[in-house]
């Protein structure tokens, strides 16, 4: 069930709806999903069900999130898009 759970995620993240959240989700997910634990998985899902602009918008530091997303999970999800996410994003 778990692994199911995270190949669903991975499909989601690469198919956001634009290239740059694209690069960042779905980079992420690619590299990331298969260590995350229970909390982190359902963290990551919340994301994925909120507006691509609004997450982008809170990974880059461009607005803050709500405080109910503002997680471990988010934290690394900046992290990841300065560190290792592809130069175009």
């Amino acid at each position: 069930m778990l692994d199911e759970r995270r190949k669903r995620l991975k499909f989601r993240a690469w198919r956001r709806g634009f290239r740059e959240i694209d690069l960042i989700l779905g980079g992420f997910a690619d590299r990331h999903v298969a260590t995350l634990d229970a909390e982190e998985l359902t963290a990551f899902e919340a994301l994925l069900e909120m507006r691509d602009l609004d997450v982008y918008d809170w990974i880059a530091g461009r607005s803050p999130a709500p405080p109910e997303h503002e997680t471990a999970l988010l934290a690394r999800l900046r992290q990841f898009r300065l560190d290792d996410a592809p130069e175009t994003a």
